[in-house]
This record gives C-alpha cells, structure tokens and sequence, in this order.
C-alpha cells in the first residue's frame, strides 16, 4: 500500500488544483453517513478520492485495513455514469494507478463486469454505476446478467464495499431500498463490513430513517469556512428568475418554446433547455432545428452508446464565443451531476428538488455576466405529482425577477407530496436469497424495490433478423448495440395490433399511445430453460425489467439523432459489436451448459480438485473476512476440495470425450476422469437434458461419500457450496419443464439425475472415495425414513443461522466459485498450478 503524501498532494496530482476544505475533512475523519453540500461542490472528488486516500495512502495501517476494499459509487443515470467514469479514470490515470485500483462501469448496456475483478476480488476496485444495475445485484437480481451469476454479485457486493448513493432527490423506491439493505447488513451480519454514503444538496435527515436504518449517522455539510475559500465563487453565481409565456396546448407547446428560448439565446453561449419528458424533448430539438443558426444538441437516456456519447461530447464541447452559440435540450439527465454551466437555463415546472438541481446548471461556475433562469409550466403534470408541480409554479410565481444563488434558491422551503415506496423488508431480502425460478418460470420481481413503476428499462438490440428469429448460437447483443427503453413502451411496441392493454409494471396502460401501424414489432429474448432466443411479440407481459430485447432492424423504432422513437418505422441501421464485453454469457448459459468445463488443457479431476483447494484458501486468506469462523473457512475449503466429484459419471465422461474431433486420439486413460476438456464444444448428455454435475457431487456426499467429510465441522455448510458452486442448484432441488424422464415413472429425477445412477471409485486430494448409488430423497418436502431433513430445510437452516445468514453464507458460495474459476483459468496460461500434496 502507498503511504507517503497527504490528501492534499494526492488531489494536486490527480486534478491539479487543491482541495476544498470539506473534502479534506472527508479523507481525515472517513465518509459520513450523508454528505449534504450544493450542487457544483465538487462531492464526486470528495467521495473518491477521500476514500481512495484512506484506502491507499492514510499513514495509519489500521485506516487503510479498516477502509473498505471496493468503492461502490451509484447515480441514477446513465450519462452522469459516464461522466463520473471519465472523471475516475483520469484521477487514476493521473496517479500511476490504473493497473492497482480496478475501475469497472455497471449500466444497462456496459456489458458484464466479471472481468478481472471476479478474477481478482481481493483488489481494491471502483464501481461507477446506475443504481438498477448494482442495487439489482446487491438484492439477487442483477438486472442484464446470467441469472446463475446472480449470487456472486449479492455475496461480494454485500462485503467489504463502501456504497455511495450521489444526488439522492433522484432514486426513488432506490433510497428506502438502498438504507435497508444497510440496515440489514448490521442486523443479519456480514462476511466484511460494509459502509453507506448518501449526498445531495436537497435531502432531509428524516428521508434516510427506515424500520432497520433508524437513525443517521455521521451528517457533514459545507460550512462558512468552506464558503470563503475557493468554493466562494461557484456559490455566489447568480441567475435572475424568468417566468415565460408559452403556449402549454400539446400541439403548439414546442414552437412556442422554441421561439421563446431562441429570443433570449445569446450568441457565443450555451442555453440549456431542461424539460420532464423525452417526448417533449425531441419536439422541441425538432422546433428549434427549424428555426435557429445556433447549434442545437438533444441529450436524453434513450440512446445507444456511441450515439449518446457524441450527443455529450457535442453538449459538452468548448464554446466559440463569435459564434452563434449552442442550445442543449435535455430531460432529467442533465438535472443532477453534470458539470455544465449554462447562460440561459430554461426549465419546465417539476418538483421543487428537481428545480433546485437544474438551476444548479445556470451560471454553475460563476461566470456568467447577466445569467438567466426561465420557466414555463408544462402542457401536463405527468410524470410527476400534480401537487408537486403546482407548488413549484407557485414558488417560482413569487420569485419573477428575483436574482438568486445556489444557497437562496436551496432554502428556499417549498412543499413536496411524500410518495410511500415499497420497503424492502428482512422477509423480502431472505426471499430473494432463493434464485430458483417458479414453476412458470417467473422469478421475484425487485423493480419496485428499485424504480418508479415508469422508470423501469429493459435493453433493446436491432438486429437482422428473419421470421424465424435469432439463429440458434447466436451471440447476446454486445453493450454498443443496447439501448435502455422504458418497459412500458417497449410491451407497447411489441403488443398486437389489436391488443388491449400493454400491462406496465404495477398500472395498466391502455394501448393506443401508439399508432397500430406501429405495434406488433417482432421480438425476442433469450431463455435459459431453453437454451435459444424466443419470441416476445404479441405478449407483452413476458418483457421484464432488465431483459435484453432483440428488434428487428426493418421494423424501425429508433433514430440516432433522436434515440428511441416508437413511432418511426425507418430501418434501423445495426451496431457492429465489435470486441467489447457482452452483457450476457456467451454464448447465454442455459440450465445444462457448463462453459468453464472447456480450456487448453484435458485436466484430471483430482488435480483439479487439489487447485481449487489452493486458490479459495488463497482468496480467503487475502480477504481475510472478519466475520466468518475458522470452521466457515474449512467447509469452503472442504467444498472446493470435492466440488466436481460428480463429473465422474458416465454422462459427464462421455460428454467430455464427444468434445473431440473425428479421428483425433482420446487422451490417456491414466489421467482420468477427467474435470476440464482441452477442446472448445457444448457438452450433450444424450437421453439426460439438463444434467448437473453438482447435484451428482451433493447427493453423493449427502449419502455414500459422507465420510469424505469427516472432521469438518460445518458439512451441510460444504454440501450447500458444492450444490450451489454453478448456480443452479440452491435452494430447491426440482425437475425442470421438458426434462427427460426415467423409464420407471417411479423413479425420482431432477437436473438430468436419475435415483440409481452410480457414480464409481474416484480419487481425491487425501482419499479414495468407493463407488456410489445416488438417491434424490433430499428433494422431497419431508424428512426421510431415516429422520434425514431434505435439501430446503437443510438450506434455510444455513441461511437463517445468526452466525451465517444470508449475506456470509453468499459470501462463502461465491469464493468458492470464483476459486473454481481461477484454478480452471490457470489452464490457459503457460504452466498451470502446482498441485498441492
């Protein structure tokens, strides 16, 4: 760890400038539980790099052991994600550390982020996110992610990470959900401690007290010092208050905008014109392109990725002052974090904190000489509370021609409608701790526990694609070609023309926004039961928050100036996507796959045993998880040691060996079973469909193979991770859809295990295991003859132990994956790993 410099020196060399005096009281005390600072204070820096100074470069070895490894930092949009990415990468870049301090972005569209922060999670790393994307994972739903990678997310997320929640105003059912999963960390125990920051100009003590959070801690806030110092500026810019008078009927609303915005646009400046919806924004942007030289950039969330970059950097490019000058239409994209300073600042009437924020873009740095905040109230309320708007077109009524700062307009007290959230509850959490999928195939839903019915997205694609569909093997959409659409309009969109209603997330919506010409788009989403992509086109209720959603390019539906667009039928032109991260498995895992089975080498299964022993004790070890026990240690080095014993089964063998080309010779029949095969293919399991290796090992160890076992204390904890250690065999054990059946109907089967499968002798580090008939009695809902309790109550047992819980016990399941990983990984570098005796 670097320890030499103070705080002081590392912002010098990460920004160039010295810091305010808040942010040094951050990186000397620790991050408060909420940090309430204005609007352009510089809270992005504060967070940051404060906690990578305490991490890092605090001369105290116990502030740099006690600061937590990951810093998790989460927005409530997309384009202040990119921004805040930019801002970290060029700190990091700045200090000589971008190859020691990972730096990963987690949005719809950006890909999975397993990359090397599942290769290496003992190093300190940097989420910069959306708080959908990681609120999801932290709850065991990540949005745009293998379902069976689900746990790994929840366990390591929900330790040793310190979580920042920026502009506050912003999240919604996120904020209640977001203290909970805190509060419920401290009550249910974690394998690491974890931290929370909240920050915002505009938040309340009282909105961040929940039934397991009842109290806020540590509160920080800009002081008189602070506002003499080098912040004075920025917090003395002013703006004098405009009301406009528009036209608010929906037909001439845009033109008469326009024509207002263009008479008080001043050459060689930027105006920004902020409105509450999409739709009125590309109105708008359509309008003032009709009417003005000035260059007019539109900014919203419905974009694709190179397209909505080129509309920030275009919005945020340097200005030419003999030049006619720029007008940015935006939505609430550019309400909070964006570090643009505006000359003419138009905004619709929205709640007051909303308001607040978008002022906070007017003359933002100060410089401004005459700078101007107009009004307008908008044709419609929606999608805010009509109240909300009401008062504050009353309150900007009482201020017409008032000239104010950030401080007087921040003050300011003005009534906002208190909207009751879902409240994500200790039954909620342990819930969602069971991944298992219910017999229609439908899982938790957590988006209320996360965004506004309205809010909620899920990822489209556009793609050639033919009547029948996506080929079979056909890659997951890479994250160039993903834009995030409203769920709502997008069940809209692929509805029948004659249907009835597009069912949003907790409201029916009549169907007839659209015009029917523009309805019954063709559409799929990949199923993992399946194994394929399936068609989604004419139901509506079966597009979720968070799927991706293959369009067909003919069909239309979105513009690159414009982003989304329902109503355009234009061909849409396909993203080529190139070689960057997919935000699926590729090709998507279905229940049966098994991709990590395929690397450069054949691989004995006790050598491979023996490697993954040695890397989930390596992991702990460098972890060093406080809060587990040394008997929670063994069970997972136990269950490393014998995860894979089901590979010996015949199906799996000879799957293994049909990976082989015609004529090429088998590899010896010394060095077998085998664990790993040393050619790329998808293993088949003729006559078994969804076989699972490791329920094989379970049932196994559960019965015949117990005394593998023998001497360590926890061995329902070691059965449960070597169940668990592919995510697909938790808490239930259950036959799936289409599984083939035995031939005696009396038989049990689960997974593509049959009661009577046999699984032979097998080696493993430190024993000689005896052949074994498997039995699926665990599966049943009762204990068996024998008094024995079946698989759920076994795992509800752990999850539910006080010294276990659900946030450890995902904790020990994903080192034990991730140990599983690494030891097949070292099969793709130059020597693999040294088996320990």
């Amino acid at each position: 760890m670097e320890t030499s410099g103070s705080f002081d020196d590392l912002v010098l060399r990460a920004t160039g400038h010295q810091p305010y005096a808040y942010q040094r009281r951050l990186a000397e005390d620790g991050l408060p539980e909420l940090l309430r600072a204005p609007t352009g204070t510089g809270k992005t820096l504060a967070a940051t790099l404060a906690w990578l100074y305490r991490r890092r470069f605090h001369p105290e070895p116990v502030v740099r052991s006690a600061t937590p490894r990951w810093l998790v930092y989460v927005l409530p949009m997309r384009v202040l994600v990119e921004q805040t990415t930019s801002f970290v990468r060029r700190w990091l870049r700045s200090l000589g550390l971008e190859g020691d301090v990972g730096l990963h972005v987690v949005m719809g569209g950006e890909g999975r982020v397993e990359g090397s922060w599942r290769d290496h999670p003992e190093r300190d790393a940097i989420f910069v996110g959306t708080l959908d994307m990681l609120l999801s994972r932290a709850l065991n739903r990540g949005y745009v992610e293998s379902r069976f990678a689900w746990p790994i997310d929840f366990g390591l997320l929900n330790a040793g990470c310190q979580w920042v929640f920026d502009e506050v105003q912003l999240m919604g059912p996120a904020l209640p959900t977001s203290l909970q999963l805190e509060g419920l960390r401290r009550r249910l125990g974690s394998a690491i401690p974890c931290g929370s920051m909240w920050m915002s100009a505009t938040v309340d003590t009282a909105s961040l007290e929940t039934v397991d959070h009842p109290s806020v801690g540590r509160v920080l806030e800009i002081d008189e010092d602070d506002r003499r110092g080098p912040l004075q500026r920025r917090m003395d810019g002013t703006k004098r208050v405009r009301r406009l008078g528009v036209d608010v009927d929906p037909k001439r609303y845009a033109a008469s905008v326009a024509g207002e915005l263009m008479a008080r646009h001043r050459p060689g400046t930027l105006s920004l014109a902020v409105l509450n919806t999409v739709e009125r924004a590309q109105d708008l942007r359509k309008a003032l392109v009709r009417a003005t030289a000035a260059e007019v950039v539109l900014l919203h969330s419905r974009f694709r990725p190179a397209d909505r970059a080129r509309r920030t950097e275009d919005a945020l490019a340097p200005l030419d002052p003999s030049g006619p000058g720029r007008i940015v239409v935006a939505t609430q994209v550019l309400e909070a974090g964006v570090d643009i300073s505006a000359t003419t600042l138009f905004t619709e009437a929205a709640p007051w904190p909303s308001v607040v924020q978008r002022a906070g873009r007017c003359n933002r740095d100060g410089l401004a000489d005459g700078a101007a905040l107009l009004w307008a109230p908008p044709p419609a309320p929606q999608p805010y509370e009509r109240a909300d708007v009401e008062a504050s077109i009353c309150a900007l009524g009482d201020l017409e021609g008032e000239v104010l700062t950030p401080a007087t307009i921040g003050q300011r007290e003005v009534p906002v409608s208190e909207v009751v959230h879902p409240v994500l509850r200790r039954r909620d959490l342990l819930g969602l701790f069971d991944t298992t999928p219910d017999l229609s195939g439908n899982d938790l839903d957590v988006g209320r526990f996360i965004r506004a019915a309205g809010d909620l997205d899920v990822q489209v694609a556009w793609r050639e694609v033919t009547d029948a569909g996506p080929a079979d093997g056909e890659k997951p959409p890479n994250r160039r070609e993903l834009c995030a659409v409203p769920i709502g309009a997008l069940r809209e969109a692929v509805q029948d023309a004659d249907g009835e209603t597009a069912r949003d997330v907790g409201a029916a919506v009549p169907i007839g926004a659209l015009p029917k010409a523009v309805r019954g788009r063709a559409a799929w989403r990949f199923d993992h039961l399946e194994g394929r992509w399936v068609s989604v086109a004419g139901n509506a209720y079966d597009v979720r928050p968070g799927h991706v959603v293959i369009l067909r390019s003919s069909e239309g539906g979105y513009d690159p100036v414009l982003g989304w667009d329902p109503t355009s039928r234009h061909h849409v032109a396909p993203v080529d996507p190139g070689e960057g991260p997919a935000p699926l498995a590729e090709p998507e895992e279905a229940v049966g796959d098994d991709p990590i089975t395929f690397v450069r080498r054949w691989v004995g299964l006790r050598q491979h045993l023996a490697e993954a022993e040695q890397a989930v004790r390596h992991l702990l070890s460098a972890l060093d998880p406080p809060g587990l026990s040394a008997a929670h240690h063994e069970a997972a080095a136990a269950a490393a040691r014998l995860h894979d014993v089901g590979k010996a089964h015949v199906l799996f063998q000879d799957a293994l060996l049909a990976t082989l080309r015609q004529g090429e010779e088998a590899p010896p029949a010394d060095g077998g079973p085998w664990a790993k095969s040393g050619r790329a293919g998808r293993l088949r399991y003729g006559g078994r469909r969804y076989f699972r290796h490791e329920l094989a090992s379970a049932l196994a160890l559960l019965d015949g193979w117990s005394e593998a076992l023998a001497g360590v204390e926890e061995p329902d904890l070691a059965v449960f991770l070597v169940a668990a250690h592919h995510g697909r065999v938790r808490l239930g054990i259950r036959s799936l859809p289409g599984e083939d059946r035995p031939d005696d109907p009396a038989k049990r089967f689960a997974l593509g295990v049959h009661d009577g499968d046999q699984l032979p002798e097998v080696d493993v580090p430190g024993a000689r295991l005896p052949a074994v008939t498997l039995d699926l009695w665990p599966m049943e809902l009762g204990d068996d003859p024998a008094g024995r309790p079946p698989w759920s109550r076994r795992v509800l047992a752990l999850r539910d132990r006080a010294d276990l819980g659900p946030f450890r016990l995902a904790f020990l399941e994903a080192a034990v994956r991730l140990a599983d990983w690494q030891a097949s990984a070292a099969h793709d570098l130059p020597e693999p790993l040294t088996e320990t005796p």
